[in-house]
């Protein structure tokens, strides 16, 4: 009952989850014409988009076979304005209900948080070479039970101009096209050559 007039369902679950329950209860007797997650309070960019339940949502929907995209705002802030995003938002939904989606693909689109000017556009790239680098803090609990505090900093190695966090660390809207085949095909061909497989047998 959170929007006048439209029928709206919630659910305990996963935002994957919640694609399953669409397809499969919800809408079983017809297909979405669109799968849409977030938007995210907060970045999905580059290595982020592996622990991102916005994307697995979308991810789901590709694996479906429907057009899917996921969207974040890069702001973490409790603040955090989202008014800027809308019609960046409605514009990208248009394109790719217009223009359909390759078999398989997810969008991974992330906003700039909101500045003084205006966004610049939008890139169509690729994830940055970037990574947390994860420290624990041991603390204590009112009951003096120990636990693990998850910190860290998020480190770019990246110094392209293709990729995600180059796009908004420069105030574009950045678009990753993500597919759900993690498959290393590079790697394939090395392992084959570079291993013991004789040794292996044994």
């Amino acid at each position: 009952e959170i929007f006048e007039d439209v029928k709206a369902f919630k659910s305990s679950g996963t935002p994957a989850d919640c694609v399953k329950l669409a397809k499969h209860y919800v809408m079983k007797d017809r297909s979405p014409d669109l799968i849409v997650s977030g938007i995210n309070h907060g970045s999905n960019t580059s290595i982020s988009v592996l622990y991102s339940g916005t994307m697995s949502a979308a991810i789901e929907g590709a694996m479906e076979g429907y057009p899917s995209i996921g969207f974040s705002l890069c702001d973490f802030s409790s603040k955090a304005d989202f008014s800027h995003v809308e019609v960046w938002v409605e514009k990208i939904a248009r394109q790719v209900l217009e223009n359909g989606m390759p078999k398989g693909v997810a969008l991974n689109v992330n906003f700039p948080p909101k500045q003084n000017e205006e966004i610049k556009g939008i890139k169509v790239c690729r994830q940055a070479e970037a990574k947390w680098q994860e420290e624990f803090s041991e603390r204590f609990d009112p009951n003096g039970r120990k636990y693990l505090w998850l910190a860290g900093n998020f480190v770019n190695f990246d110094k392209g101009e293709d990729n995600d966090e180059w796009a908004i660390a420069n105030n574009y809207v950045s678009i990753v096209p993500c597919q759900y085949d993690l498959t290393a095909h590079h790697a394939i061909s090395q392992i084959h050559k570079d291993w013991d497989w004789e040794k292996l047998k044994k």
